[in-house]
């Protein structure tokens, strides 16, 4: 008898023991992927401010709203949009991915982590070191949620960036105004004008993205002789985030040509993604999907080293979540 209850006792500790263990697991697992929200919030916020105006640039340039004079290089473009707007010209647009900026870059690196999570899922080791082609698969993935909030927000964004070149009044008096008619317009749908094309430029990018950063991160902790990542200069987080950012937009420009094209077209312009492929290459040539290339990669360093610097001290303000 006593035999019995000892071995009951032994089953229900090891019962016990198992559930604490998985109570755990769940908690450090949510804690992880809140500190990856929060932290990819930050990163966000930081590579709004630093690269905007040169993205303001890059839609103008691509769907030809700069005017003549200005030609088609970049520092043309700014010579005209601050002698014409001022310095606050180079920010129009900007209320749409500020306040955007932080559930899309919180949801990218939340993403990620999630994307991370289910290749662990399959290794024989989950502690393993993830190689290229999982890290690929994980920034791959993060682009599919980003995509709920990057599509809307890119509408407005395009829309509010190109209108201040329509004759007359501006069409919108801001971030909500424009959200408000172009949803009066055309609904949800209208909305999410060019959510294929945000996909198209988005995956392929993200991958990119997130591997160049973990390969030169990678790299750097190698020549530097750490151990812990975490434990990175942060000259050398921004040099990884920076090429990163550049590596990301060297495979997204032509989507991204595309999608400006279409977000900004009247309704009725295109019959779809491929019609505006046919048309951009039938009037002005290959070279077309290549507009912007300039300003995406000028702002491509400086925009995504801030980005990845604010996120890796978001990962250490947060720590504590882990």
């Amino acid at each position: 008898m006593s035999n019995q209850i000892a071995s009951q006792d032994s089953g229900a500790e090891a019962a016990l023991s198992v559930a604490i263990s998985a109570t755990e697991e769940v908690k450090s697992s949510a804690g992880s992927s809140l500190k990856s929200f929060l932290s990819g919030g930050i990163g966000g916020v930081c590579a709004v401010l630093v690269g905007h105006p040169f993205d303001l640039i890059k839609v103008r340039m691509q769907t030809g709203t700069a005017s003549s004079a200005a030609g088609t290089s970049v520092l043309g473009t700014m010579r005209q949009t601050l002698a014409k707007e001022g310095v606050r010209g180079l920010y129009r647009g900007v209320s749409a991915p500020l306040v955007a900026s932080t559930p899309i870059y919180a949801i990218s690196f939340w993403g990620y982590d999630i994307g991370q999570r289910l290749v662990r899922m399959f290794k024989s080791d989950p502690n393993q070191k993830l190689n290229l082609m999982e890290i690929s698969f994980a920034g791959g993935f993060s682009a599919l949620p980003t995509t709920i909030v990057m599509a809307p927000t890119e509408r407005i964004k395009c829309l509010l960036q190109v209108q201040s070149h329509v004759a007359g009044k501006p069409q919108y008096s801001g971030m909500i105004d424009c959200a408000m008619q172009v949803y009066r317009q055309g609904g949800i749908t209208s909305l999410y004008k060019g959510t294929m094309l945000t996909l198209m430029r988005d995956v392929p990018g993200s991958i990119a993205w997130f591997g160049t950063y973990e390969i030169i991160k990678r790299a750097l902790v190698e020549m530097q002789g750490i151990e812990d990542p975490s434990q990175l200069s942060p000259l050398a987080v921004m040099t990884a985030g920076g090429f990163a950012g550049m590596a990301c937009w060297g495979v997204s420009i032509p989507p991204d040509v595309l999608k400006s094209r279409f977000q900004t077209a009247p309704e009725g312009k295109y019959n779809g993604v491929f019609d505006v492929y046919k048309t951009l290459v039938r009037t002005e040539g290959y070279g077309a999907l290549f507009t912007g290339f300039r300003p995406a990669m000028i702002r491509a360093f400086p925009a995504n080293a801030a980005c990845f610097l604010g996120m890796e001290v978001g990962r250490k303000v947060f720590a504590f979540l882990d």
